[in-house]
Formats: C-alpha cells, structure tokens, sequence
C-alpha cells in the first residue's frame, strides 16, 4: 500500500492531536516543496534516519522501441535518485544496531 498526503496527515493528526489538519497539511506542503526547490537546484536532501535524494543526469541515447523496433533518440534529462539510511535499511530487514 502506497502512502498519500491524506493518509498521512491523518496519522500526524494521531500522533499530534493539538494540531488542525490545515496546518498539518501546511507543513507537509512546505517541506515537499522545499525538497522539490532544492533538487531543481541540483542539490542534495538528506533526511536522517531516512535516505538522501540526489539529482542524476542521463545521457541522451538512441533506444529501441519494443513494439515496433524502430530507433527512438531519447534527449538528455534529470532523474532523481535515492538512497536509503543504514538505519532504515536496518529496519527493513529486522536487523539490530
């Protein structure tokens, strides 16, 4: 199951009670936005305990395309890349620290 802004604000709301849901949904907007502004300046994000988003450029290539098997020229273009946590990876697979 993939999480959605909806799902979670409400399990913000849970955790923190005291706070109205526009506020909740105020902060997560602000903190996409700002991992968003800083990716498109080619900076990196790291979240503790959680992974590091980077930007990554992909060379412009020649591809095929499956169906047909025509050559397709595919232009140079940014992707981002993450990497997760040594804790998070922990986590995942039930490791101890």
């Amino acid at each position: 199951m993939a999480i959605v802004k909806s799902e979670l604000i409400k399990e913000l709301k849970k955790s923190y009670p005291n706070f109205l849901n526009k506020d909740l949904d105020k902060i997560i907007g602000i903190i996409l936005k700002e991992i968003k502004e800083t990716l498109q300046r080619d900076e990196g994000v790291e979240l503790r305990n959680f992974g590091t988003f980077r930007t990554n450029v992909q060379k412009a290539s020649i591809r095929r395309n499956p169906k047909t098997g025509e050559k397709v020229s595919v232009p140079k273009k940014r992707t981002i890349k993450w990497k997760m946590s040594k804790d998070l990876f922990k986590k995942l697979n039930n490791e101890k620290e």
